[in-house]
């Protein structure tokens, strides 16, 4: 059972970095086995995840002291229209740090914005707990019903 969980945390956190990954599938994987605790799930999950974006946000917060080399991803044009999103709709976009492809970025950008910690780690706990929570509500009531 712990293969399970440690299983569950490392997608979930691998998920929430830049890596195409996903942590969803394992989650109702587990769920649908019966073999772990749904409370259990949704903790390692949520911690995985979160802490994932926390890596995001050091990295943004570390990125800008890259920007002038060659090899930088990110254009100056690019980092600065990623600003003016993030100020347009401030630390509650945060919320939406569990949408695919677009919330990692998000993370991301929220360290460069050097939004505060402890406001970062509630929003993003908060997103994604929640889509961690209907995601298993969904397939607990799935399984009810079949």
């Amino acid at each position: 059972m712990l293969v399970g969980y440690l299983g569950l945390f490392f997608a979930a956190f691998g998920a929430a970095t830049l890596l195409p990954m996903q942590s969803e599938a394992v989650l109702v994987g587990l769920l649908i086995s019966g073999h772990y605790s749904l409370w259990g799930l949704l903790c390692i999950a949520t911690v995985g995840n979160v802490l994932g974006s926390v890596v995001n946000w050091w990295l943004g917060r570390s990125v800008e002291r890259f920007q002038t080399r060659r090899w930088f991803p990110v254009s100056p044009r690019h980092l600065e229209k990623a600003r003016a999103h993030y100020q347009r709709w401030g630390h509650w976009s945060l919320l939406l740090s569990w949408v695919p492809i677009f919330g990692d970025p998000l993370t991301l950008v929220a360290g460069v914005m050097r939004e505060p910690f402890w406001r970062f780690l509630l929003l993003v706990t908060v997103a994604k707990g929640a889509r961690y929570c209907v995601l298993a509500l969904l397939t607990v009531n799935h399984l009810a019903t079949a």
